[in-house]
């Protein structure tokens, strides 16, 4: 499936071993297109794509469309890593209080035992709300104000604060909700205007019109059989009661990813255009690697190469967003996880570089992550969705190649 010809790109000298694992992806693991980036204290050092941008799985498969320099692709819930940064930034400028509650932002909130609900218990998936009673519609998405509406009016699954669950879908609606109210803009919009345009990022939460050429498919794969056991002999097969959870329709598990009454189709035009902030946003690896570099120092410029700008997030932001919120086991994942404020952070099913690191997973396989210790910005986007929320054996395997390539620079 890999040829040297498909991947294009450059590495830094010193990088080698991460072309080598980018190119063993596409021959070991399945991979289909991605694109892989690295920042190392601000500027680039690895920026690599390959393969097709808009496979076709089936019977009658459409020419290849090969994957290009700036080709884009749906993010999945590597978006919450996003939309968490607009939240913080807004922290950041003083308009957002995460100790408030969030009924002071949100009247509509208080209802149903969460008056009293802070802000920062939406960012670190505390706040018992992964789940609806009712679930959305797609309408509903696209509209906006329904999903806001029904998850302000959900009752939550456990006591708020007293445990933590990943929120799939609904961190979107209810962090963007939020950011909607104190900072007057939706969280789109925000984003782009505080955070994407000054940095010159290609990374969208509600894809402009203008760019809408430019997004790859998204495929559902199976893992192949060499995927399940990684480097080093680690076995990658989720345990029975995490299967057992997400085959039962009445987990909490089950309903907190089917908070859609059907699920969202990501690859239809209409949805890439509206704001989906947990799972929708799209953008390019050389983007996301860029924008993580840019939360922890200052970072180049992506139209003035040469010309750096400061560090988006102060260090107590930086502090809110690796720092420990919560950690053990998720009542959602099933799996012990750890979270700061709106970003996972590093170790157990979410690997990343040291413990130091943190940022977003999408499932599928797409990952974005900073490091503030060893001066890191990783972007990974991928259109080959294999199963896995928190983790995948491609990401994992550029993450050793990286990790590689640092030690032996000493």
């Amino acid at each position: 499936m890999e040829n040297q010809q498909q991947i294009q790109g450059y590495v830094a000298d010193g990088f080698e071993p991460v072309r080598e694992a980018f190119a063993g992806n596409f021959r070991l693991y399945g991979e289909l297109g991605a694109a892989f980036a690295l920042y190392l204290d601000g500027r680039p050092v690895v920026d690599l794509w390959g393969g097709d941008a808009r496979p076709e799985v089936g019977a009658r498969p459409a020419p290849a469309v090969g994957w290009e320099e700036g080709t884009a692709q749906v993010l999945r819930s590597v978006t919450k890593g996003l939309t968490a940064a607009a939240a913080l930034h807004l922290a950041q400028r003083g308009l957002l209080d995460l100790d408030a509650p969030v009924a002071s932002y949100w009247p509509e909130f208080a209802r149903a035992g969460k008056e009293r609900v802070p802000v920062r218990w939406l960012l670190s998936h505390q706040a018992g709300l992964p789940a609806l009673d009712v679930p959305l519609r797609i309408e509903d998405v696209l509209a906006w104000e329904p999903a806001a509406a029904a998850v302000a009016a959900q009752a939550p699954a456990w006591e708020p604060g007293t445990a933590h669950g990943y929120h799939p879908l609904t961190f979107g609606w209810l962090v963007g909700e939020v950011v909607r109210r104190a900072g007057g803009r939706s969280v789109g919009r925000y984003f782009a205007e505080e955070i994407a345009d000054p940095l010159g990022l290609d990374l969208w939460i509600g894809l402009p019109a203008a760019a809408s050429g430019r997004v790859g498919r998204l495929v559902d794969l199976p893992a192949p059989e060499a995927a399940k056991l990684a480097p080093g002999g680690m076995r990658m097969r989720p345990k029975q009661s995490v299967l057992d959870a997400y085959r039962d329709p009445r987990s909490l598990t089950a309903r907190s990813f089917g908070a859609v009454r059907s699920s969202v189709d990501l690859n239809d035009p209409a949805v890439q255009a509206v704001e989906v902030p947990g799972a929708g946003g799209i953008g390019t690896a050389r983007s996301l690697a860029r924008f993580y570099a840019a939360l922890i120092g200052a970072a180049d410029r992506a139209d003035a190469p040469g010309q750096r700008l400061p560090a988006l997030f102060a260090p107590e932001t930086l502090a809110e967003a690796a720092g420990p919120s919560v950690q053990g086991p998720d009542r959602v994942l099933i799996v012990n996880t750890a979270f700061g404020q709106g970003f996972f952070r590093h170790g157990g099913t979410s690997p990343m570089a040291s413990p130091a690191s943190f940022g977003h997973p999408g499932r599928g396989g797409s990952l974005g992550f900073a490091d503030p210790e060893l001066g890191l910005g990783f972007g990974y986007v991928t259109n080959g969705m294999q199963p896995g929320v928190t983790g995948d054996i491609r990401s994992r395997a550029l993450i050793a190649a990286v990790r590689q390539c640092l030690a032996a620079r000493g």
